[in-house]
């Protein structure tokens, strides 16, 4: 009987990224790969990137140095680099790196099977097209493995709003929405493999327009409800939104579907309408803030979650405290800030840079005004009544770790709940980026 083969997939970035690995490694499951956590080991290595952080592409080729010596000591090893970075750099990187076998972009997973017996022959594979076939119908689900409680489910891909920092929309393509049955599919064969909560993914998911059954588009709004109505899904999420798709049927899901959380992750970027403009963000401040209230009028404890990037091109001091005094009025409970690089090939990457001293001098500020707010809203939940969907045992005998409605990593003491149990739970402290708890019967 022949051994099976290794795969090693490393995966950078956000969690679209996560989701892509764990397909991709079911399509090369069908070659009869199976995974393993140590790249000394494997038969073939993947290295999933993203083109987002700064020089995104030069750590990349840092790490492929790195793997070439394994490759000198294994001529069978194969290696491949997928995601972002493939689709932005294409054949540059195996002409930089000839250790390299494949490199195929994020629309073109699914001919992972053809491209893996090509390299298996001795030659190389390259694949940075945007196929018209929907890869996530030719990817399809090895049997039944079991999930663990949460997971992720990507219904929209691309971006159409061509931010002047962004290279999203040059390395995803436009927006795309995969069409209601199917993801109501993979959303079933999830909850029977154990999953209780899913977490809609997209580059921009609040523009979600998939094809219902009827065959007229369907919201995000419309999907959310179709996906409340499966037996054994407890809990929906849904990232990364942009504020111009805040529908009206969306606000108001928040307001009535018992299965969508209260949680939304809803990205600004800057405070100053000057730099927004500059962005091509297409809001302004204000009109940002009605939305939040316009949610929190729906959902009064939702809890607000955005990102910032600081030292953007041009950003004067007076821009940059406009971001401090929306961060001020929104109080968000997580908060994710960024200093600017530059991507080439996006217009911002062609302005005037903000020194580099200022600009991290200006992420210190922002961050420490985050983390104070986050420590006050965690300060705030001791006391309160949560459901929590365990997830896994934590480091202290009998103590269970999940998350709560609000995202909160929360520990329990003395549980003797199973993971993917949904338990209500008194929050007894807050820790820096947890909650204890106890069990309530």
């Amino acid at each position: 009987m022949t051994a099976p083969k290794k795969l090693f997939v490393k995966t950078y970035g956000c969690q679209m990224n996560v989701y892509d690995s764990e397909r991709m490694a079911e399509a090369l499951g069908e070659q009869g790969y199976q995974p393993t956590d140590s790249a000394e080991e494997a038969d073939m290595i993947l290295l999933n990137t993203c083109h987002i952080r700064e020089k995104a592409a030069e750590k990349v080729y840092s790490e492929l140095g790195r793997l070439k010596g394994l490759k000198a000591s294994n001529p069978e090893l194969k290696i491949g680099v997928t995601g972002c970075v493939a689709q932005a750099e294409g054949e540059e990187i195996m002409r930089r790196q000839p250790a390299v076998d494949l490199v195929v972009g994020p629309q073109s997973y699914h001919r992972l099977p053809q491209m893996e017996a090509r390299v298996r022959e001795g030659g190389k594979a390259l694949d940075t097209d945007f196929p018209e076939e929907d890869k996530f119908e030719r990817l399809k689900r090895r049997p039944k493995a079991a999930r663990a409680p949460s997971a992720f489910l990507t219904v929209q891909e691309g971006c159409d709003k061509f931010c002047a920092f962004c290279v999203v929309p040059y390395t995803r393509g436009a927006e795309t929405s995969r069409p209601v049955a199917r993801i109501l599919e993979e959303a079933r064969d999830l909850v029977e493999r154990g999953v209780r909560e899913v977490t809609l993914l997209g580059q921009n998911v609040n523009a979600y327009h998939g094809m219902g059954a009827d065959g007229r588009e369907q919201s995000l709004a419309g999907l959310i409800w179709a996906l409340n109505d499966i037996d054994g899904l407890e809990r929906i999420r849904f990232t990364t939104s942009h504020p111009n798709d805040m529908t009206d049927d969306l606000i108001e899901a928040h307001g009535s579907c018992k299965k969508l959380m209260p949680y939304l992750h809803l990205p600004v970027q800057s405070g100053s309408d000057k730099i927004l403009k500059r962005m091509n963000r297409s809001h302004t401040a204000e009109s940002y803030l009605r939305v939040i209230e316009r949610i929190r009028a729906a959902r009064p404890d939702i809890l607000m979650s955005g990102d910032f990037i600081v030292g953007f091109p041009e950003e004067t001091e007076e821009d940059f405290q406009a971001t401090l005094d929306l961060i001020e009025e929104v109080k968000y409970g997580y908060a994710y800030s960024f200093k600017y690089s530059t991507r080439p090939g996006t217009p911002a990457a062609e302005r005037a840079q903000v020194d580099a001293e200022v600009a991290d001098e200006r992420l210190q500020r922002i961050q420490a005004l985050i983390t104070r707010q986050q420590q006050e809203i965690q300060n705030a939940m001791v006391g309160r009544h949560v459901q929590v969907l365990v997830e896994k045992p934590g480091r202290e005998d009998g103590q269970m770790v999940g998350k709560s409605e609000y995202l909160h990593a929360v520990h329990i003491e003395n549980s003797d709940a199973a993971v993917g149990d949904v338990v209500p739970v008194r929050i007894t402290e807050a820790k820096r980026n947890s909650l204890a708890a106890i069990r309530q019967s």
